[in-house]
């Protein structure tokens, strides 16, 4: 029943396709070679309408996917040729993706649900196509509180106690993921983010930099700047993201709604090589330190390659001698259980949205949801790769707090927290 509602809401008639597909079967059409899949691709109707896009991207390791796609050649095999664009902020992302000067982006997950919601900047319908990874994002102390014994969670809110001060912390967007890890963390410990600190926005690539200068007492950002705030000396690993939320959504593949309308085949285009390229990082580790090697270099992260090779391989370091090896660091691809646009995940961040006040009323979650997230068209592309997809667009995760998110009541999960606006 789920499916034929979701079938509904697609934004394209594939009935070519689904007749194939349906003929075939996903495990068939994984098994016939991808010089003939991608022949047949470029044919008549579901050729793409759009052979050329520019899909935005901020400085961060989780871009990989997006750039390797372009850089070894997936995109070529469904007929678009993808141009990775590096932006400045995430401002600046949202404002190219809502005047068209982006096709698509390497972009926060709540940003896009807010700009649906008008919130965080002005209102656009807007999809998600596909979600780019889980995990690897940091939550980081500046070393002057390391250095007065805050090295985690529980030791900042005892200095906090101890000694009562306007403290600051920095995210990358108010709506966005980094804001939400942030928030819920601190939540977690009885310290209220609207009250009882100061946040501040600052681009990811700018972070280091404004935590030299004393301008924040900790951040919640993506890799490898947590990574680079500790070998710089001026930050220390306080948490990492997957402590919040084990294999939580990060960024997703966004667009408008206008173009996952106009341009079906192209999005579909986009999420096949884009898979293709997710896979081929997670395949082996020699992939990916090829990556690394790739997006350290001037023209998309910009910064040394061991300062990405470490975490992407699940090998973190404290800043103050302590090591470990983390299996839940940054995925891609994970046998596809990464990249499914889960509605649940998306009405998770409208909870906090509305948790935090930036929401005034509780919206209709999964209408909302259902309106963004192109179930139907990734599941679409999933098949012509042969990529596993979830019987059900709905997860179940517990969080650092205990508290189970499964998306059945999102009005009483945002209501039940203690600590809210």
């Amino acid at each position: 029943m789920e499916d034929k509602k979701l079938a509904a809401t697609a934004p394209v008639s594939t009935k070519r396709r689904d007749f194939v597909t349906a003929a075939l079967g996903a495990s068939l059409m994984s098994m016939v070679p991808p010089g003939v899949r991608s022949a047949a691709w470029a044919a008549g109707s579901d050729a793409p309408e759009k052979k050329e896009v520019r899909i935005g991207f901020i400085p961060l390791t989780d871009c990989a996917s997006v750039v390797m796609a372009a850089v070894n050649k997936f995109d070529e095999k469904y007929g678009i040729k993808i141009i990775p664009t590096k932006e400045a902020s995430w401002a600046g992302v949202r404002d190219k993706l809502v005047n068209g000067e982006l096709d698509a982006a390497h972009v926060l997950y709540g940003l896009i649900y807010g700009v649906h919601l008008g919130i965080g900047g002005p209102k656009k319908d807007m999809s998600v196509l596909m979600t780019l990874n889980n995990n690897g994002q940091g939550l980081s102390l500046s070393r002057k509180l390391a250095d007065k014994g805050a090295v985690n969670l529980e030791s900042l809110v005892g200095l906090m106690k101890k000694e009562p001060r306007e403290y600051t912390f920095a995210q990358t967007f108010p709506t966005g993921t980094h804001a939400m890890w942030l928030y819920y963390w601190l939540a977690s410990a009885g310290v209220n983010p609207m009250k009882d600190v100061k946040s501040i926005v600052v681009p990811p690539p700018q972070m280091v930099a404004n935590a030299r200068v004393g301008a924040m007492d900790g951040f919640s950002v993506g890799e490898p700047w947590n990574h680079r705030g500790i070998m710089d000396g001026v930050s220390i690993h306080a948490a990492s993201s997957q402590d919040v939320w084990k294999d939580h959504p990060e960024k997703v593949l966004g667009t408008t709604a206008e173009f996952a309308q106009k341009y079906p085949n192209t999005a579909r285009a986009m999420i096949m090589a884009i898979l293709d390229a997710s896979r081929w990082i997670d395949s082996s580790i020699s992939n990916r330190m090829k990556m690394a090697e790739t997006i350290a270099a001037k023209s998309y992260v910009n910064t040394s390659v061991n300062v990405i090779n470490e975490r992407i391989l699940g090998r973190y370091q404290n800043g103050l001698g302590k090591t470990w090896d983390d299996p839940n660091h940054m995925k891609f691809f994970n046998d596809g259980a990464v990249n499914f646009p889960y509605l649940s995940d998306g009405m998770w961040f409208l909870t906090q949205h509305k948790r935090w006040g930036l929401l005034e009323k509780h919206p209709d979650y999964l209408a909302v949801a259902k309106q963004i997230n192109q179930i139907e068209l990734y599941k679409q592309a999933a098949a012509q790769v042969g990529v596993n997809v979830p019987k059900s667009p709905m997860r179940s995760s517990k969080l650092i707090d205990g508290v189970v998110w499964d998306g059945s009541n999102p009005a009483k999960y945002a209501d039940g927290f203690k600590v809210k606006v």
